[in-house]
């Protein structure tokens, strides 16, 4: 009897998280994709500005070169400027980070973007900086926080109600169990991961190139990537980002996508 109460518990609150994923739905004014989120655009500001000190602190703080600072805000905002992203109702600020180690960059929900000076120094020219930085824009503009965290509660509910059902607190060896579906639901967000970075890639393409630098200079970007990452890491399938390599291929078809007639003249390198 005790299993048959637990099977129903777990069925519920699978769902239940399924039922709120699902129903949880819009489309994305920029990128016209239909997606699952469940925060608005202001909370995703809200948060990413809650959040910015706390994850700065984590790489020593804001870079004291004010100068250099100020170059990664002016490129960061030629983007926002004189592309459609200035539409959006992100509020975007660029920040190089003290990090001198990590070779880095992320965004935050609702426009924080940050560089660490790891990798800025490797950087050879201006146009790299505006595809790094095009990336990030891209994963705000694209939602890509929010769709992860609709995808983390879904997978949480999913995974917590396959515990419930596999779970006997009379046998021990059932807690493999629960642990086989945490690992599972880990493995298909990183998946999720994996896309994002592709789809942040595709829409840095359409940013530099409007903005008016060299969209080829980001295959130089994932050539620096691989060689801080000394070529190693693992299999791909179980990196939250998909092995730089294989990014340029992507990053070649968008150029192609982009432009079938030839790249326009005078773009920035």
């Amino acid at each position: 009897m005790r299993a048959v109460i637990k099977f129903i518990i777990a069925l519920l609150v699978a769902a239940v998280s399924l039922v709120t994923y699902w129903c949880s739905t819009e489309e994305n004014e920029f990128t016209g994709e239909k997606q699952h989120v469940d925060m608005t655009v202001e909370q995703e500001i809200a948060l990413g500005l809650q959040a910015a000190p706390e994850m700065a602190q984590q790489y020593g703080g804001l870079h004291p070169d004010r100068q250099a600072a100020a170059e990664v805000k002016a490129i960061g905002q030629k983007l926002v400027q004189n592309t459609n992203v200035k539409e959006t109702p992100y509020q975007f600020d660029f920040h190089l980070l003290a990090d001198e180690q990590t070779v880095n960059a992320f965004a935050l929900p609702g426009g924080q973007v940050f560089i660490t000076a790891g990798l800025l120094k490797r950087l050879e020219s201006e146009a790299q900086l505006a595809g790094v930085l095009g990336h990030e824009i891209g994963h705000v503009v694209a939602r890509h926080s929010a769709e992860q965290l609709a995808k983390a509660k879904l997978t949480q509910g999913l995974t917590g109600a396959a515990a419930i059902a596999t779970y006997d607190p009379d046998n021990p060896a059932s807690r493999s169990g629960a642990a086989v579906a945490a690992m599972v639901g880990q493995l298909l967000n990183m998946r999720y991961g994996r896309e994002d970075e592709l789809e942040s890639d595709r829409l840095a393409v359409q940013l530099t190139g409007n903005a008016g630098y060299d969209p080829r200079a980001m295959i130089k970007v994932m050539r620096i990537l691989e060689e801080a990452g000394g070529g190693a890491g693992g299999p791909e399938f179980l990196q939250t980002h998909p092995n730089p390599g294989n990014r340029v291929t992507q990053i070649e078809q968008a150029i192609q996508e982009e432009y079938p007639n030839g790249l326009p003249e005078g773009l920035q390198q």
